[in-house]
């Protein structure tokens, strides 16, 4: 669809401004004044109208221009984000909110302490991984299995907890939950330490190379070494 194209308005006030210095200047009093000065400016109203038309048709083109070249250059696309990472994030922020839950019902004050703590373990563990996702494989499998593992049990001790009698399945269900929970809770605390395992290689390896560096620069203090055999008849020399 061709675009409405507005008429320049400077040939309008080209023809005013003509006429407001032709009345200082001429005699608009005569016809003969009158003539010219229309002649005049109708040449001037034509002469302006072109050269805006003029200048249009470039800026336009140059508008044009620009448009297309924008058209063309290929737009960068925002940087995508990482879907399982913010689903892992999400189900942490469930288990979360289901570990509260089964606290605030189960009355049991040591395994009421074991979700607690297995709240504060699972928080941490959602807070490595956010803060680095490479990290993200290493619990994979807690989070598939472990995890809603634990939740099954609990819900199914919260469950037994509420029917308010005691039988033999159901106190042995709730026996077997509750010596399982500090098992769980170690494993959850050995999962939180695994993920810091290459952090630790690497202090540990730039530990090495700055005690190395620093005893090859006289940086360091002389060590004590024990000899075994001495004319005093002790076993010990110190050296500097």
């Amino acid at each position: 669809m061709a675009e409405n194209q507005r008429k320049p308005v400077a040939p309008f006030y080209a023809v005013s401004a003509l006429w407001l210095l032709s009345g200082c200047f001429l005699p608009l009093y005569t016809w003969g004044a009158y003539c010219l000065l229309a002649a005049v400016s109708a040449a001037a109203f034509f002469f302006v109208n072109r050269l805006c038309l003029g200048a249009g048709s470039i800026a336009g083109t140059a508008a044009e221009e620009k448009r297309n070249e924008m058209d063309a250059k290929p737009q960068a696309a925002s940087p995508p984000g990482n879907a399982e990472l913010d689903k892992l994030l999400k189900d942490g922020r469930l288990a979360l909110s289901e570990m509260k839950r089964l606290d605030d019902n189960i009355a049991d004050m040591e395994v009421s302490a074991d979700i607690v703590r297995l709240s504060q373990v699972s928080e941490k563990i959602f807070q490595a991984v956010k803060d680095d996702p490479a990290k993200l494989p290493q619990i994979r499998k807690f989070m598939d299995y472990y995890l809603p593992t634990t939740l099954k049990l609990l819900n199914a001790y919260d469950r037994m907890s509420g029917v308010g009698i005691s039988g033999e399945n159901i106190d042995g269900t709730k026996t077997k939950v509750e010596n399982m929970m500090k098992t769980v809770v170690k494993a959850f605390e050995k999962q939180l330490d695994s993920l810091y395992g290459a952090d630790a290689l690497d202090i540990s390896a730039d530990i090495q190379v700055m005690e190395t560096l620093l005893a090859q620069e006289g940086l360091t203090e002389p060590e004590m070494k024990a000899d075994a055999a001495q004319p005093d008849g002790t076993d010990i020399r110190l050296e500097l």
